[in-house]
């Protein structure tokens, strides 16, 4: 990750017009998303904008729902979402294929570790600026959202991002994107250690309000 605690570490259009490097879409985005971040951190007069980011699987909620691995190999394997969000990555090289279908669902769903305090949050502040950002496809999101709202979390739809992207590096970016928004008392919660430890990198990065925790069986 950049330093974006150093104060001429801006980038934008010039840059890129300089550089001979080639950017990605995503990656120009990122790199506005970076220039927008540092802008806010400075502005001490910004008013407080909270915001509550919180995992899906294993945080808000239990499920049977799993990933179905189609190895190089010709082996097939299954992976819990917990293995999924920290084994993914290591095992990329060897596989063929990721069948998310079973993560379009929520298959034999039941209250997780975080949802109690979820609704605590949703009681005090509202659900306008409670999010869920999951590791799963966005075509999860419909029915997250009916399972959530079955169980009294009453998030807005739109607030239900899908990444289909297990890393902790694809949850730090969403939130730098979220801070270059205009939110700057960021909360997040995540039961896989790595998301936890990108997420809390970029924010301490940036040196704003902010609170990352691992959500456990014991929350």
């Amino acid at each position: 990750l950049q330093d974006l605690s150093n104060p001429d570490l801006v980038y934008g259009r010039e840059h890129v017009a300089n550089s001979d490097w080639q950017f990605s879409r995503s990656e120009f985005d990122n790199l506005k998303n970076y220039n927008k971040a540092i802008e806010n951190a400075r502005n001490v007069d910004a008013p407080r904008k909270g915001i509550s980011v919180l995992d899906f699987d294993d945080t808000l909620a239990y499920s049977d729902s799993q990933v179905i691995v189609n190895m190089k190999d010709g082996e097939v394997i299954r992976m819990t979402p917990a293995q999924f969000a920290t084994e993914a990555e290591n095992i990329a090289d060897m596989v063929e294929s990721f069948d998310f279908s079973e993560f379009n669902d929520v298959k034999s769903g039941k209250p997780g570790p975080f949802l109690k305090r979820a609704l605590e949050l949703q009681d005090k502040f509202g659900s306008d600026n409670i999010f869920v950002l999951t590791a799963r496809p966005q075509a999860a999101a419909g029915p997250i959202h009916k399972f959530l709202s079955s169980l009294g979390l009453n998030i807005p739809l739109e607030n239900i991002t899908g990444l289909g992207n297990s890393t902790g590096l694809a949850k730090a970016q969403w939130m730098l994107q979220k801070f270059a928004e205009g939110y700057n008392d960021m909360y997040f919660v995540d039961d896989a250690l790595p998301n936890v430890k990108a997420v809390k990198d970029v924010l301490n990065q940036l040196d704003i309000k902010s609170k990352v925790v691992q959500a456990k069986l014991s929350d």
